[in-house]
């Protein structure tokens, strides 16, 4: 007799949503030299590029807001940093903070650091952004952006004209949770109407596949270079969407 014991084929499911990771997925910082020559012009100082290039590395290590983690926090931080992600204040204030630990002589320059964040100048999308997520509209795709993040993005969809292409923003300042908490996923998937099991969730991190834990299937994709494809294409193909 022939034996039975091995599960029944099931059909991929159909993907009815997608979200999207912000920072190292859809968008990159500007380069760190460049960040560091605008905001001090933004102060009324010039910089020459060598100078700005050393203070730039001590920026950078010192803890940057989409640069790699600090490998030490000031204890008069350390409160800012731990709830960066859940109040816009603390946000402000850790990145700040870090950066006024550098020592400069341009006044001003940590607040004006932190402001070239809050605009499209400091940010590049990834050349293949665009062309997925209005490929995933016109199938009728929802899609959400999922952003560990203290600051609203929503105006950066609009200056970059991709305002229509993005359905909802679960951000965990304005959520209470953060990646990889099931719970902003789930929220996000609500905010669609749509079901966790028939979601796709598309980061560059392993707070991003903490999205397996609420139902959702994850692409995790490493960060490419600032203005370069990203990939993306892969959700497309997941999506059951031509790339």
């Amino acid at each position: 007799m022939e034996s039975t014991d091995h599960p029944p084929h099931r059909p991929p499911r159909r993907v009815e949503a997608v979200l999207f990771d912000f920072h190292g997925t859809l968008a990159q910082v500007e380069d760190p030299v460049r960040w560091v020559v605008e905001a001090a012009a933004a102060c009324g100082r010039e910089l020459e590029r060598a100078k700005a290039t050393i203070l730039a590395d001590r920026l950078v290590t010192a803890g940057r807001a989409g640069g790699p983690v600090p490998h030490r926090v000031p204890p008069h931080l350390a409160e800012h940093w731990a709830d960066r992600d859940l109040y816009a204040h603390s946000h402000r204030a850790a990145y700040t903070g870090l950066a006024a630990t550098v020592t400069t002589d341009v006044d001003g320059l940590p607040d004006a650091l932190y402001e070239r964040l809050l605009t499209t100048a400091g940010w590049l999308p990834y050349a293949d952004a665009e062309p997925t997520l209005r490929t995933l509209h016109d199938a009728g795709i929802k899609v959400a952006v999922v952003s560990n993040i203290g600051f609203d993005i929503r105006p950066l969809f609009a200056t970059w004209g991709l305002e229509a292409l993005v359905d909802a923003y679960a951000l965990s300042y304005e959520v209470g949770r953060t990646k990889p908490d099931p719970a902003i996923f789930v929220r996000a998937c609500g905010m669609l109407g749509a079901d966790p099991e028939r979601t796709l969730m598309v980061g560059d991190s392993p707070a991003d596949a903490g999205a397996v834990r609420a139902g959702l299937a994850a692409l995790v994709l490493p960060a490419a270079e600032p203005g370069r494809p990203n990939g993306l294409t892969a959700a497309l193909a997941l999506a059951g969407c031509p790339a």
